[in-house]
């Protein structure tokens, strides 16, 4: 059954939506407000300081989709080890050999994962509509979505609602969330780094709260600061010499002498529609939750989110069952991702005396206790749906 489908929201994960829906014999119209040039992007030299760090599973969906290659030509960087450590504390190192892979996972510019994506489009029956407008208002009648543009009306059998945390499609579908606001804001901080190129990223927990050290294709790096947003902004908009001082003050040493490029502050938030799809209408990625990006799962479950709606959608011939199926699959395991996020932020990020010892002597324990480490990794990196 060849579908008319409306996907709102052109970044990675809805780039990702409408490949994989073509391929299954979709017909696809894609709503970016902002389309890219994606070979412009690719033949850049400009560094992105947005990452991501792909596990095992998104890299298997990107490559079944034909976009690996393109990211395997520009920028990426594999890494084989994964390391969390609590405050001055030994750390708890995983690494591929784990669990029988050649790596963990790869850390990648997310304008590169983008544009990677795109350059499928082309091979494919799928249309990018850059100039609608606002959209002002969906309508349901007859099995057909009918969706009300500024200076255009749409109508697909199907909708994939892919834009944002701060979807305005899903605020139009009437669609709530719960969540919340952490009390704390993250920054990233795009580095020249003075050394060969790392095979591990780590975080370390601090009373404050995170520090991470994501390494990008040699010589960059993205390191992340978790603390309170004010202190944050003052040193992202103060001199680069007082930030580069507080990083080397806050961080574990990092493997060698750096230079700052570039600043980025956000507040960190956790948000889950209500429900994922309303009629024929349904939420994938960030529009369906938003997640601590404290491990950077957050790509990796819109991800699964694609790879779930294909499944769903091949198995059941009438869409209203394919989307409750598509809603019963993936609605627990992103809950249970954000729950796990959430313990270990408040498990790690405060120095209440009990909780401490509890968790060195947890830390301490998952080293020798390999069987429930190894399982661990491989949830982290993917290997189940």
């Amino acid at each position: 059954m060849s579908l008319s489908i409306c996907i709102i929201g052109g970044g990675m994960v809805g780039a990702a939506a409408a490949v994989a829906l073509a391929k299954q014999g979709h017909t696809i119209q894609l709503v970016e407000n902002n389309p890219i040039d994606e070979n412009k992007v690719l033949s850049s030299e400009h560094i992105d300081i947005r990452v991501s760090a792909l596990n095992l599973f998104s890299e298997n969906l990107l490559s079944e989709l034909g976009a690996w290659q393109h990211i395997r030509k520009s920028r990426s960087a594999e890494y084989k080890r994964l390391s969390v450590q609590d405050y001055q504390k030994s750390p708890l190192i995983f690494n591929n050999q784990e669990i029988g892979q050649s790596h963990l996972g790869h850390i990648i510019e997310n304008s590169v994962i983008q544009a990677s994506i795109w350059q499928e489009f082309s091979h494919h029956n799928i249309s990018v509509l850059s100039d609608l407008g606002k959209l002002e208002g969906i309508l349901h009648h007859n099995d057909i979505e009918t969706l009300c543009f500024e200076s255009q009306t749409l109508e697909a059998d199907l909708v994939v609602v892919a834009d944002g945390a701060r979807s305005h499609t899903r605020e139009l579908l009437g669609i709530g969330t719960t969540g919340w606001q952490y009390q704390q804001a993250c920054m990233g901080v795009l580095i020249k780094l003075d050394a060969e190129q790392q095979d591990i990223t780590w975080q370390e927990f601090q009373p404050t709260g995170p520090v991470a050290f994501l390494p990008m294709q040699a010589p960059y790096a993205n390191l992340i600061w978790y603390h309170h947003e004010d202190t944050l902004r003052k040193l992202a908009d103060g001199d680069k010499n007082n930030l580069k001082d507080a990083i080397v003050t806050n961080y574990p040493e990092l493997p060698g002498d750096f230079e700052i490029l570039k600043t980025a502050v956000f507040p960190l938030t956790r948000q889950h529609a209500n429900q994922y799809s309303k009629s024929r209408c349904v939420l994938v990625g960030d529009a369906a939750h938003a997640i601590n990006p404290l491990a950077g799962q957050g790509v990796n479950l819109g991800f699964k989110d694609v790879a779930q709606l294909v499944k769903s959608l091949s198995k059941e011939a009438n869409i209203a069952k394919a989307l409750k199926d598509y809603e019963q699959k993936r609605r627990i395991p992103n809950l249970a991702m954000m729950s796990m996020m959430d313990a270990c932020y408040f498990a790690f990020s405060n120095e209440i005396t009990p909780l401490k010892a509890l968790r060195q002597g947890a830390i301490a324990g998952l080293s020798k206790l390999s069987p429930i480490k190894s399982q661990m990794l491989k949830y982290a990196v993917g290997h189940y749906l």
